[in-house]
């Protein structure tokens, strides 16, 4: 793995959990009740950042139900990374005007992602139309092959462009995240064979030393993550400790190693958790993260008493 943290390819920070919509597939629980930080714990985050980082995808929740603190975000980052660094936006687009795009790409915003082209969305694509005019109307370009699978210099692609994707059941949330209101309603991936570490916003590569995807952290509002998903509990709080201290800590650990290598299946092998019964554990979970819940619940708690907090457990409905 990689030794210098203070440099991040890819950062994806969910600084809200507002949400004008409350889609039955969400894993955060966004919604119009969704929890919220406040403007001075955003930058107290934004000065724990990395020196460096390649990309940052802001998302939700929708960013743009809280613009203020959106804006805001936004010139703090220029302040800090100037033109160093790609600002992205994931979005579902129901807010989005004219007025609005303007303002974002002047804060610096080069990349936007409808995130909403699915049956769970509330228009579920229908305003791809009238978004598809509005960002050609600004120089938008098209690029329906979104670049966060893809690896390489961000800054290369500061051209304006947009793409549009959705949830389905074989990618991205509806699919995958047995988390907030996907556990509830029962939309998550019954599949123990399917290991979600080794893709995109799993954890495979969140320390470095692969090259086949990038090297990517995750920030769910404070909550420091080896993934999307996010693990039992967080690594650190990006309120109050430095991203980079924060991922050199856990590079020392075995539980972390194996996560980066994209091997949840061997993260217990140092207490004798052999692969088989990582794997006998998945099965009976059916999932993937949920065995990872269970693993850290069972053997990670003195990371929890040490400063780590936990997040809280959502029950599964009955049968689901």
């Amino acid at each position: 793995m990689k030794s210098d943290f203070n440099h991040c390819e890819s950062l994806y920070w969910v600084f809200t959990q507002l949400c004008n919509d409350q889609c039955s597939h969400c894993y955060n629980l966004s919604g119009p009740k969704g929890a919220r930080l406040s403007q001075e714990e955003c930058m107290a985050i934004i000065e724990n950042l990395p020196g460096q980082v390649g990309r940052l995808i802001l998302s939700g929740g929708e960013p743009l139900a809280e613009r203020k603190l959106l804006y805001a975000i936004l010139d703090r980052l220029q302040e800090r990374y100037e033109d160093r660094t790609q600002i992205m936006l994931q979005t579902n687009g129901d807010l989005l005007t004219e007025r609005i795009l303007d303002t974002l790409i002047e804060k610096g915003v080069t990349r936007f992602d409808i995130a909403s082209i699915d049956r769970y969305h509330k228009y579920a694509g229908a305003k791809l139309e009238k978004l598809a005019a509005m960002f050609e109307s600004r120089g938008v370009r098209g690029d329906h092959q979104g670049p966060l699978i893809q690896k390489g210099d961000y800054l290369l692609e500061r051209p304006l462009s947009w793409g549009y994707w959705g949830a389905t059941e074989d990618m991205w949330l509806g699919g995958n995240w047995a988390r907030g209101r996907a556990l509830e309603e029962g939309i998550w991936k019954r599949d123990p064979q399917h290991n979600f570490c080794t893709i995109l916003s799993g954890a495979r590569n969140f320390l470095g030393g692969y090259d086949d995807i990038p090297q990517e952290i995750s920030i769910q509002l404070w909550r420091i993550n080896p993934c999307c998903p996010g693990t039992r509990f967080p690594m650190g709080d990006a309120r109050r400790e430095k991203i980079a201290d924060v991922l050199a800590k856990v590079a020392q650990h075995p539980v972390f190693q194996r996560l980066n290598d994209g091997d949840p299946w061997r993260m217990g092998e140092h207490l004798g958790v052999t692969g088989q019964m990582a794997r006998a554990g998945t099965e009976a979970l059916q999932n993937i993260c949920l065995y990872c819940d269970a693993f850290f619940e069972e053997h990670m708690q003195e990371w929890n008493t040490s400063g780590f907090v936990e997040l809280p457990v959502v029950s599964k409905k009955a049968g689901a």
